[in-house]
Protein backbone atom coordinates (compact mmCIF):
# COMPACT_ATOMS: atom_id res chain seq x y z
CA UNK A 1 0.00 0.00 0.00
CA UNK A 2 3.07 2.31 0.62
CA UNK A 3 3.92 2.63 -3.00
CA UNK A 4 0.24 3.32 -3.81
CA UNK A 5 0.40 5.99 -0.97
CA UNK A 6 3.60 7.69 -2.73
CA UNK A 7 2.18 7.68 -6.10
CA UNK A 8 -1.40 8.86 -5.25
CA UNK A 9 -0.18 11.62 -2.42
CA UNK A 10 2.21 12.77 -4.77
CA UNK A 11 0.18 13.34 -8.12
CA UNK A 12 -2.38 14.93 -5.91
CA UNK A 13 -0.11 17.23 -4.62
CA UNK A 14 1.26 18.77 -7.77
CA UNK A 15 -2.41 18.82 -9.44
CA UNK A 16 -3.76 20.68 -6.39
CA UNK A 17 -1.02 23.04 -5.91
CA UNK A 18 -2.75 26.05 -7.78
CA UNK A 19 -5.85 25.55 -5.94
CA UNK A 20 -3.81 25.06 -2.78
CA UNK A 21 -2.41 28.61 -2.90
CA UNK A 22 -5.75 30.42 -3.94
CA UNK A 23 -6.99 28.36 -0.09
CA UNK A 24 -3.96 30.09 1.49
CA UNK A 25 -4.28 33.36 -0.12
CA UNK A 26 -8.33 33.92 0.92
CA UNK A 27 -7.04 32.10 4.17
CA UNK A 28 -3.99 34.99 4.99
CA UNK A 29 -7.13 37.85 4.14
CA UNK A 30 -9.39 36.61 6.20
CA UNK A 31 -10.19 35.22 9.79
CA UNK A 32 -7.03 35.09 12.07
CA UNK A 33 -4.65 35.31 9.00
CA UNK A 34 -3.19 32.24 9.50
CA UNK A 35 -3.15 29.38 7.16
CA UNK A 36 -2.10 26.08 8.35
CA UNK A 37 -3.43 24.38 11.73
CA UNK A 38 -1.14 21.73 13.46
CA UNK A 39 -2.11 19.24 16.00
CA UNK A 40 -1.11 16.28 17.12
CA UNK A 41 -2.60 12.57 16.36
CA UNK A 42 -2.33 8.91 17.33
CA UNK A 43 -0.61 7.58 14.45
CA UNK A 44 0.78 3.70 14.07
CA UNK A 45 1.92 2.14 17.01
CA UNK A 46 0.38 4.31 19.03
CA UNK A 47 3.16 7.44 18.13
CA UNK A 48 1.64 10.90 18.40
CA UNK A 49 2.98 12.63 14.77
CA UNK A 50 1.57 16.45 13.75
CA UNK A 51 -1.18 16.81 11.35
CA UNK A 52 -1.79 19.39 9.26
CA UNK A 53 -4.82 21.03 8.19
CA UNK A 54 -5.85 24.54 6.62
CA UNK A 55 -7.41 26.49 9.73
CA UNK A 56 -10.95 26.46 10.10
CA UNK A 57 -11.00 27.78 13.74
CA UNK A 58 -9.99 29.96 16.13
CA UNK A 59 -6.71 29.74 17.85
CA UNK A 60 -7.88 29.12 20.95
CA UNK A 61 -10.51 26.27 20.12
CA UNK A 62 -8.87 23.48 22.40
CA UNK A 63 -9.19 25.65 25.08
CA UNK A 64 -12.72 26.77 24.27
CA UNK A 65 -16.28 24.70 24.61
CA UNK A 66 -16.02 21.05 23.61
CA UNK A 67 -12.20 21.13 23.11
CA UNK A 68 -11.22 18.22 20.90
CA UNK A 69 -14.74 17.75 19.93
CA UNK A 70 -16.55 19.89 17.08
CA UNK A 71 -20.42 20.15 16.78
CA UNK A 72 -22.92 21.72 14.22
CA UNK A 73 -22.87 25.16 14.43
CA UNK A 74 -19.55 25.51 16.31
CA UNK A 75 -19.20 29.14 17.45
CA UNK A 76 -15.21 28.67 17.10
CA UNK A 77 -15.30 27.77 13.19
CA UNK A 78 -14.61 30.61 11.15
CA UNK A 79 -16.09 31.98 8.38
CA UNK A 80 -14.56 31.09 5.55
CA UNK A 81 -13.88 27.64 7.86
CA UNK A 82 -17.46 26.51 7.74
CA UNK A 83 -16.99 26.17 3.64
CA UNK A 84 -13.34 24.22 3.97
CA UNK A 85 -14.98 21.67 6.81
CA UNK A 86 -18.03 21.07 5.12
CA UNK A 87 -16.04 20.20 1.68
CA UNK A 88 -13.81 18.45 3.40
CA UNK A 89 -11.04 20.71 1.84
CA UNK A 90 -9.37 21.73 5.36
CA UNK A 91 -7.97 17.91 5.28
CA UNK A 92 -5.84 18.10 1.91
CA UNK A 93 -2.60 19.03 3.50
CA UNK A 94 -2.79 15.37 4.98
CA UNK A 95 -1.52 14.69 1.42
CA UNK A 96 1.74 16.25 2.73
CA UNK A 97 1.22 13.57 5.74
CA UNK A 98 1.07 10.74 3.91
CA UNK A 99 3.82 11.53 1.63
CA UNK A 100 6.24 11.48 4.38
CA UNK A 101 4.72 8.51 5.99
CA UNK A 102 2.65 9.41 8.89
CA UNK A 103 -0.64 8.65 7.40
CA UNK A 104 -2.30 6.22 4.64
CA UNK A 105 -4.37 7.33 2.00
CA UNK A 106 -7.17 4.74 3.92
CA UNK A 107 -7.04 3.70 7.47
CA UNK A 108 -8.06 4.32 10.75
CA UNK A 109 -8.89 8.41 11.15
CA UNK A 110 -6.28 9.37 13.17
CA UNK A 111 -7.44 10.80 16.15
CA UNK A 112 -6.00 13.39 19.24
CA UNK A 113 -5.01 11.58 22.28
CA UNK A 114 -8.19 12.81 23.81
CA UNK A 115 -10.63 11.31 21.66
CA UNK A 116 -8.50 8.19 21.13
CA UNK A 117 -8.58 7.52 24.82
CA UNK A 118 -12.35 6.76 24.93
CA UNK A 119 -11.92 4.11 22.61
CA UNK A 120 -12.12 0.42 23.91
CA UNK A 121 -9.24 -0.89 24.59
CA UNK A 122 -9.43 -3.05 22.39
CA UNK A 123 -9.73 -1.17 19.40
CA UNK A 124 -7.11 1.11 20.45
CA UNK A 125 -4.49 -1.86 20.43
CA UNK A 126 -5.98 -2.97 16.58
CA UNK A 127 -6.21 0.84 14.78
CA UNK A 128 -2.55 1.66 16.00
CA UNK A 129 -1.63 -1.39 13.72
CA UNK A 130 -1.87 0.30 10.95
CA UNK A 131 -0.99 4.09 9.59
CA UNK A 132 -3.78 5.87 10.15
CA UNK A 133 -5.35 7.50 6.91
CA UNK A 134 -6.59 10.48 5.29
CA UNK A 135 -10.30 8.59 4.32
CA UNK A 136 -11.55 5.50 5.92
CA UNK A 137 -14.69 3.35 6.56
CA UNK A 138 -14.63 6.11 9.99
CA UNK A 139 -14.60 8.80 8.19
CA UNK A 140 -17.55 7.81 5.40
CA UNK A 141 -19.99 6.35 8.43
CA UNK A 142 -19.21 9.33 10.28
CA UNK A 143 -18.84 12.33 7.34
CA UNK A 144 -21.64 14.10 9.03
CA UNK A 145 -20.02 13.57 12.70
CA UNK A 146 -20.86 17.15 13.49
CA UNK A 147 -24.05 17.51 12.40
CA UNK A 148 -24.66 14.06 14.45
CA UNK A 149 -22.99 16.40 17.84
CA UNK A 150 -25.63 18.51 18.34
CA UNK A 151 -28.00 20.04 21.32
CA UNK A 152 -27.09 19.22 24.92
CA UNK A 153 -24.89 16.10 26.21
CA UNK A 154 -22.58 16.36 22.65
CA UNK A 155 -19.38 14.92 24.98
CA UNK A 156 -21.33 12.35 26.64
CA UNK A 157 -22.82 10.84 23.38
CA UNK A 158 -19.29 10.83 21.53
CA UNK A 159 -17.62 9.19 24.70
CA UNK A 160 -20.06 6.62 25.10
CA UNK A 161 -21.54 6.35 21.76
CA UNK A 162 -19.89 7.27 18.51
CA UNK A 163 -16.21 6.61 19.94
CA UNK A 164 -16.66 2.66 20.89
CA UNK A 165 -18.60 2.19 17.45
CA UNK A 166 -16.47 3.88 15.85
CA UNK A 167 -13.67 1.50 17.76
CA UNK A 168 -15.27 -1.55 16.38
CA UNK A 169 -15.43 0.23 12.95
CA UNK A 170 -11.40 0.58 12.30
CA UNK A 171 -10.92 -2.27 14.23
CA UNK A 172 -12.84 -3.84 11.26
CA UNK A 173 -10.48 -2.09 8.43
CA UNK A 174 -7.48 -3.17 10.24
CA UNK A 175 -9.17 -6.93 10.49
CA UNK A 176 -10.01 -7.18 6.87
CA UNK A 177 -6.57 -5.36 5.78
CA UNK A 178 -5.87 -5.37 2.03
CA UNK A 179 -5.12 -3.75 -1.24
CA UNK A 180 -8.87 -5.34 -2.84
CA UNK A 181 -10.52 -2.49 0.58
CA UNK A 182 -7.97 -0.06 -0.32
CA UNK A 183 -9.22 0.73 -3.35
CA UNK A 184 -12.56 -0.27 -2.80
CA UNK A 185 -12.79 2.13 0.54
CA UNK A 186 -11.18 4.83 -2.43
CA UNK A 187 -14.22 4.45 -4.55
CA UNK A 188 -16.68 4.61 -2.00
CA UNK A 189 -14.94 8.18 -0.18
CA UNK A 190 -15.37 9.34 -3.78
CA UNK A 191 -19.04 8.25 -3.97
CA UNK A 192 -19.99 9.41 -0.86
CA UNK A 193 -18.83 13.32 -2.23
CA UNK A 194 -21.28 13.33 -4.85
CA UNK A 195 -23.91 11.02 -2.78
CA UNK A 196 -23.82 11.88 0.42
CA UNK A 197 -26.80 9.76 1.27
CA UNK A 198 -25.41 6.60 -0.22
CA UNK A 199 -25.89 3.31 1.98
CA UNK A 200 -23.46 2.03 -0.36
CA UNK A 201 -20.76 0.94 2.62
CA UNK A 202 -23.40 -0.70 4.27
CA UNK A 203 -22.38 -3.61 1.40
CA UNK A 204 -19.36 -4.01 2.91
CA UNK A 205 -18.81 -7.31 4.60
CA UNK A 206 -19.41 -8.15 8.37
CA UNK A 207 -19.30 -4.35 8.78
CA UNK A 208 -20.52 -4.08 12.62
CA UNK A 209 -24.01 -2.96 13.05
CA UNK A 210 -24.63 0.22 14.61
CA UNK A 211 -26.02 0.48 18.10
CA UNK A 212 -29.48 1.82 18.32
CA UNK A 213 -28.82 5.32 19.01
CA UNK A 214 -26.74 5.66 15.77
CA UNK A 215 -29.29 3.66 13.12
CA UNK A 216 -31.04 7.10 12.06
CA UNK A 217 -27.94 9.20 12.15
CA UNK A 218 -25.63 7.08 10.25
CA UNK A 219 -28.14 6.20 7.38
CA UNK A 220 -27.98 2.41 8.25
CA UNK A 221 -30.95 0.84 5.69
Amino acid sequence: MRFFDILFSGFAICALSPFFLIIIIILLITGEHKVFYFQDRVGKGGELFRLFKFTTMTSNSMNMGTGAITVKDDPRILPFGFFLRKTKINELPQLLNIFVGHMSVIGPRPQTPRCFSVFPIESRNTITQVRPGLSGIGSIIFRSEEDILQGSGQIEFYDNVIAPYKGLCESWYVSNYSLRNYFLLIFITVWTVFFPRTQIMWRLKDLPIPPKELIDLVNYP
